[in-house]
């Protein structure tokens, strides 16, 4: 049987941001890349859009976060994606984030950071569901570190270091050997 629809007729779902979902092409400009997206595919015109009509930055309220302060904020992320904030300079944008999204008054940026993303965080380092609703993003690893470092720091109980070795079973090539797991677990990438 012959069919010239795209897949042969059969129903492909695609899901994702394709925002924030792009592909990979070593050495490609950024416009090699957008036009590389599903979505600058002849495929494209075959395909049924279903947007998403709830908004899941709203449905994972934290304790103590006015709901009102958290669509604000989830609204604002969702103007930034869609293009409709910032300005374009050579193919960068420029947005300016409203003051009420800052910490503004702090002497230690880390501590100011930790403090208003775990609030009580003494009282509550022991509960699963309090740490897993929060997240500090960071541009580097040595600010990670630093993060932590300082999180650890705030524990009341003894720290305890768990240390694990990976190799690889056989070595397919000579010039690994020199990859020692010490020199590799040494290696600090952004």
């Amino acid at each position: 049987m012959h069919n010239d629809r795209p897949f042969g007729g059969k129903v492909i779902v695609f899901c994702g941001d394709f925002r924030q979902i792009l592909p990979s092409l070593p050495r490609g400009s950024r416009s090699d890349i957008v036009h590389a997206s599903i979505n600058a595919s002849y495929i494209w015109d075959h395909c049924q859009i279903l947007k998403l009509t709830k908004n899941m930055h709203l449905q994972t309220n934290a304790a103590g976060t006015n709901s009102d302060d958290l669509k604000q904020f989830s609204d604002w992320l969702l103007d930034i994606g869609d293009g409709k904030l910032g300005e374009t300079n050579d193919g960068y944008g420029k947005i300016s984030i409203p003051d009420e999204f800052l910490i503004k008054d702090f002497n230690d940026p880390i501590q100011a950071i930790v403090e208003t993303t775990y609030p009580n965080f003494l009282q509550n380092y022991g509960n699963r569901d309090f740490l897993q609703k929060r997240a500090i993003l960071a541009s580097t690893k040595d600010v990670v570190d630093s993060i932590n470092d300082y999180v650890m720091s705030l524990i009341p109980s003894e720290e305890k270091e768990y240390c694990s070795v990976d190799k690889s079973d056989q070595l397919l090539n000579s010039a690994f050997g020199v990859l020692t797991p010490g020199f590799l677990n040494s290696l600090k990438t952004s």
